[in-house]
């Protein structure tokens, strides 16, 4: 059953963040993580806040977890810290 990452985001340094993006990519696709949405126009209704956000799909939940918690994804994570303030949630699908 597919999986996802739902990210929620603020970035507070664009520099910054742009060396977790040109990280994350590569280290996403190597789990098969393919973007759904990535940032770009929104729109949000009753609970607002977040300027961006991201939806990534995984072949299943397993796959998803294991590319979060791989230590190339945590050490990504550093510029994350610095740059943005965000909220991650990983979902299982429906079938």
């Amino acid at each position: 059953m597919k999986a996802y990452w739902v990210v929620r985001c603020n970035v507070i340094d664009p520099e910054e963040f742009k060396k977790y993006v040109n990280l994350s990519g590569p280290i996403i696709s190597e789990y098969g993580g393919t973007f759904l949405a990535r940032g770009g126009n929104q729109t949000e209704y009753e609970i607002t806040g977040y300027e961006r956000t991201v939806l990534i799909e995984f072949k299943n939940i397993e796959l998803a977890k294991a590319c979060y918690n791989s230590d190339k994804y945590q050490n990504a994570l550093q510029h994350i810290h610095k740059s943005a303030k965000r909220t991650v949630v990983i979902v299982e699908g429906v079938n």
